[in-house]
């Protein structure tokens, strides 16, 4: 490996990739002794398409992510990573993913799926995680 990673920041959104993606970022982070940045962004396009109120189904999806994130830190402790970071942000993944967290955190690493699990998202496939291999100032591993 030609690089050394310090800052990993792992895409997550609940979908069979993203697990993958997690996965392999744990494994990174240990080889390197690296903070991993959980990062889960709440696609606000998708809560507004919602015959819900969009309060009521932003609630709800806060508190499922929360739950997802105590699993993952709980997991990354248990193999050893000390340095975790929780970021949930309200937005497009595609420009928070790529631009605007590694920029802000100092990123050296984002590890992601090839595909997420928004209905939306399906329709894109691979959008997001296209616009993030070419838009973010770091490298970027897809994980299958």
């Amino acid at each position: 490996m030609a690089e050394e990673y310090k800052n990993i920041l792992v895409a997550i959104d609940g979908s069979d990739k993203s697990e993958k993606a997690f996965k392999e970022a744990i494994e990174i982070a240990k080889r390197n002794d690296a903070t991993v940045f959980l990062t889960w962004i709440i696609n606000d396009v998708e809560l507004t398409t919602s015959a819900y109120a969009f309060s009521r189904l932003l609630k709800d999806e806060q508190q499922n992510i929360e739950e997802d994130m105590d699993d993952k830190v709980k997991a990354a402790e248990q193999e050893g990573i000390k340095k975790i970071e929780r970021i949930v942000e309200i937005g497009s993944p595609k420009e928070m993913l790529g631009m605007d967290i590694p920029k802000e955190h100092g990123i050296d690493l984002i590890v992601m799926g090839s595909t997420g699990k928004g209905a939306i998202a399906q329709a894109l496939v691979g959008s997001t995680t296209s616009f993030v291999v070419n838009h973010a100032p770091c490298n970027v591993m897809v994980v299958k």
